[in-house]
């Protein structure tokens, strides 16, 4: 991979209190983890999309190669969105190929997901997701 500016895309990396107040004010969230990791515990947001931008395989992390493609149908180029992931690394290089492929306002949320839960902020609960009026056995897993 290359730096981060060969793109010519300067990506705006927001802390966590600011990424919040932006959620709060109507940017949509994207998470960038797996779906493993999402269904685990996300980041509270009204408006939230979980596209992974790698995916773990028997060989290690892959890139995934629908990821631009897949944020286009769920996400319009000119929604104000933040990008975070679970620490901060893979939301930098999803936010950067964002600007790259012509999004006008995406943000990388430092610290990711660690830091939204160290600082106490909302995140809902994966029982909460899945109301069912028949108990299911996922939620016990």
């Amino acid at each position: 991979m290359g730096s981060l500016e060969s793109s010519g895309a300067e990506v705006v990396t927001v802390d966590v209190h600011e990424a919040k107040d932006l959620i709060k004010s109507g940017y949509a969230y994207l998470d960038v983890r797996t779906v493993e990791e999402y269904k685990k515990g996300h980041v509270g947001a009204d408006k939230i999309f979980n596209i992974p931008y790698m995916f773990i395989t028997p060989e290690g992390r892959v890139k995934n190669p629908q990821f631009l493609e897949e944020v286009s149908s769920a996400c319009n180029k000119e929604d104000h969105l933040i990008v975070g992931c679970q620490s901060g690394v893979r939301s930098l290089y999803a936010t950067s190929d964002l600007l790259t492929a012509g999004f006008k306002d995406v943000s990388n949320m430092g610290g990711g997901y660690l830091a939204w839960v160290e600082s106490g902020y909302l995140v809902p609960k994966p029982e909460a997701e899945n109301v069912s009026l028949v108990p299911t056995h996922e939620a016990e897993l």
